[in-house]
């Protein structure tokens, strides 16, 4: 039997995150995952990325991780401009405008798994246990044990549920889940194309659903998120890649001329998850385990990574007061904080999905007039671009910006 203080489930980057941010503490950590998480890149792009913000970003600086993200592979952009197909309807969003370099980084999941692995490599109170697969959790009045498939044998006083929307230790500590089904598929891939995407990112409304064109590190590459109705993404998944190359070209209005696809094409439904329950004696979840969000604003990996080291944060707090960081009457303060930040997301996401739904002329016709109003306002759009890349916001200690922050590049 092991025994640590901690015992995070999943080495995706929100687990990672949360291992990275108690480094240098008095608490003993484990990671544990069924999969290798330090696969390298390989030539091609990754198709699962995301869209780091200023607090993302600041959260990996400030924990020695940013520089060997840095040395994988990432797109820094400085606009963002968001558009209805067939209107007059669109707003652009400039850091100058926020006095900032840059909005965010689209970056290679993998990419920043690597960067945090780098890191943790030189922490002496975290390990990883990779390729070890769970064969039970099980929960007592002081601990919980984790058993393997290899014989080993975890016990630690707290476990963290950062293994993802169908997490095991969500389902293990019963924890009830509020969900419904956005009736879309998003649909993946890597393309090129044929204008530069000049750092800029970019989403249209479809009446089906958003498409966003994510600029990746050569000035060519792009990655896509197209999100659709269910029949419309089946009857998109079906077309050969000519047909499928047009049909993409098509809903983006050419903005970055004809493209074509340069990768596989995945797919996945997109459902919306919210755990009523974070936490209960000896468990705690993060990440998706506790909240899943429609990818139309980019917001779901940096909701998940406030909320790791919002947790790393409660926890330190905990064990300077002498205090059990495995009751969940002590970690109620940390639930309760981040529950507010996931339920508002929630419901802005919630929001732009059915505000930029169908194609109904009245509704359009809102929808295109007040879009150009706010894109007029320049308080209120950059008091919402400040929301969205973190500079405003209730924000973990780690992920304060230091407005002295050089760009990604």
């Amino acid at each position: 039997m092991q025994n640590y203080d901690v015992a995070i489930i999943g080495a995706g980057i929100i687990g990672l995150t949360a291992a990275l941010a108690l480094q240098n503490t008095d608490l003993r950590v484990v990671v544990i995952d069924s999969e290798p998480a330090d696969q390298p890149l390989g030539q091609e792009p990754e198709l699962r990325v995301s869209a780091i913000n200023l607090a993302s970003q600041n959260i990996f600086c400030n924990l020695g991780a940013w520089q060997g993200i840095c040395e994988q592979r990432l797109q820094p952009y400085q606009h963002m401009q968001v558009w209805e197909q067939d209107s007059f309807a669109k707003i652009d969003f400039w850091a100058s405008d926020i006095q900032q370099t840059h909005l965010g980084s689209i970056i290679e999941n993998q990419a920043i798994r690597l960067g945090l692995m780098q890191q943790l490599k030189q922490v002496a109170n975290v390990e990883i246990a990779a390729s070890a697969k769970i064969a039970n959790i099980s929960i007592g009045q002081s601990e919980s044990f984790i058993s393997l498939e290899n014989g080993n044998h975890v016990s630690s006083k707290l476990v963290v549920g950062a293994d993802g929307a169908n997490s095991l230790v969500r389902k293990v500590a019963n924890l009830p889940l509020t969900f419904w089904d956005y009736d879309q598929i998003a649909i993946v891939a890597t393309i090129e194309t044929e204008f530069a995407h000049e750092n800029v990112a970019r989403q249209v409304f479809t009446p089906d659903g958003p498409l966003a064109l994510l600029p990746l590190y050569e000035k060519n590459l792009c990655s896509i998120v197209w999100s659709q109705r269910v029949e419309k993404a089946e009857s998109l998944l079906k077309l050969d890649d000519r047909a499928f190359n047009h049909a993409l070209s098509a809903a983006s209005d050419t903005r970055l001329g004809q493209v074509k696809l340069v990768s596989k094409r995945a797919s996945y439904p997109l459902k919306m998850r919210y755990c009523r329950k974070w936490v209960s004696d000896r468990i705690v979840l993060i990440g998706d385990a506790a909240h899943t969000i429609h990818p139309l604003a980019g917001q779901g990996a940096n909701l998940g990574i406030a909320d790791a080291a919002a947790l790393a944060e409660v926890l330190v707090e905990l064990q300077q007061q002498n205090k059990d960081i495995g009751l969940a009457k002590n970690l109620r303060s940390f639930e309760r904080w981040r529950k507010s930040e996931a339920l508002q997301m929630i419901a802005v996401m919630e929001s732009f999905k059915r505000l930029f739904s169908g194609a109904n002329p009245v509704k359009k016709l809102i929808r295109d007039i007040g879009l150009s109003a706010t894109n007029q306002l320049s308080p209120l759009k950059n008091d919402i671009i400040k929301q969205a890349v973190g500079i405003e916001g209730n924000l973990p200690k780690l992920a304060n910006i230091d407005t002295s922050l050089d760009s990604a590049s």
